[in-house]
């Protein structure tokens, strides 16, 4: 499990873990779980397309059919409607159709296992935001996990997921710590935003100073998706090479403009006007993390008025908690944006 803040590059480095293995062999099946999406709906497509490919291997097309006809089993429990699964493949009644997601998930996945092993081509899934499962999803995932794990069977799972997933999934199944390796993803250190920024300008028969550089780096924090959008601008700005500090200075306005637009409103525009209050509450008291009773002095309310607030935010994905009673952005930066969007905000009591 990949563990970051936003902009981080989680979802780029599923992709590579993706790309990386189908190059080794691996089937593999690629899941987003947006906010709100039941499991099941997003598991039958994906499973339905990696099963057909593990039924085109002789040897394991009577287990990869048997799995298909599970799948179809499931998807009918759980009402799930995808047209592959509805031409030429038979249901399994007696597997995966009891409607108790824990068993039926459990019992499709250890079927598409054996027929991974009887393929030889191990399997791998790989789930995204995975934050936004129900605790009834993410519960069975676990449960079926667990169960891959005890018989051994050539199916493994990487996922990413905001900092709270670690907590989330001990909280689900007292067992996950012990089944998942977390992995923290944070910004970049000096010498790789130094790499991500050189030698992309180099590879195009351009420099950039040190200075240039550096500025970038305390401008961005290291964040992986701000380097991008700086080191765009800065190489926009500047009129020759080598790019300088001036570039980068000069290209600022553009810089987190952008980043307002494509980063930042998308999730301050989900919100509503009283989450967006707590938010800046938060701003008012800087980057954080924050305890908890401080921001609602800040917005001049009780805690307990706060509470659904700060529950709703971290439900979408915008602040966790990283210890009890504290509350923390999930996405960096976000202070410094939010008193840009409400600069003529003012706390109830002032």
């Amino acid at each position: 499990m990949l563990l970051g803040l936003r902009g981080v590059g989680k979802t780029v480095l599923l992709v590579r873990i993706e790309e990386r293995a189908e190059a080794a062999g691996y089937a593999t099946a690629l899941i987003e779980a947006p906010e709100g999406r039941r499991l099941a709906g997003l598991l039958v497509p994906r499973l339905s397309t990696l099963l057909y490919r593990l039924s085109g291997v002789e040897k394991a097309r009577v287990l990869s059919n048997r799995a298909l006809g599970a799948l179809r089993s499931f998807a009918s429990a759980f009402k799930v409607s995808y047209a592959g699964l509805e031409v030429g493949v038979s249901p399994e009644p007696s597997v995966a159709a009891s409607g108790d997601l824990e068993t039926d998930l459990t019992d499709l996945l250890v079927m598409v296992g054996e027929a991974a092993k009887a393929a030889d081509r191990p399997t791998v899934i790989l789930i995204d935001e995975v934050q936004y499962l129900s605790r009834e999803d993410f519960g069975a995932l676990i449960v079926a996990l667990h169960r891959i794990s005890q018989k051994a069977l050539p199916l493994i799972t990487f996922g990413a997921g905001l900092p709270q997933l670690a907590a989330l999934s001990g909280e689900v199944k007292s067992y996950a710590e012990r089944l998942f390796d977390f992995s923290s993803v944070g910004p970049l250190d000096e010498t790789s935003v130094e790499t991500a920024i050189r030698v992309p300008i180099e590879k195009a028969g351009a420099r950039i100073s040190d200075d240039a550089l550096l500025e970038i780096g305390e401008r961005t924090e290291g964040y992986a998706y701000f380097l991008q959008e700086w080191g765009a601008h800065s190489w926009n700005a500047a009129p020759t090479s080598p790019i300088t500090q001036e570039d980068v200075v000069s290209a600022g306005a553009k810089a987190v403009a952008t980043l307002d637009e494509s980063f930042f409103r998308v999730r301050f525009d989900r919100l509503t006007p009283k989450e967006q209050e707590y938010l800046r509450a938060m701003a008012e008291l800087g980057p954080g993390p924050h305890r908890s009773g401080q921001v609602a002095a800040a917005l001049g309310i009780a805690v307990t008025s706060a509470g659904p607030r700060r529950t709703d935010l971290i439900t979408k994905g915008m602040i966790w908690s990283p210890s009890h009673g504290v509350t923390a952005f999930t996405v960096p930066m976000f202070d410094q944006y939010m008193l840009r969007a409400m600069p003529d905000w003012r706390p109830a009591d002032s």
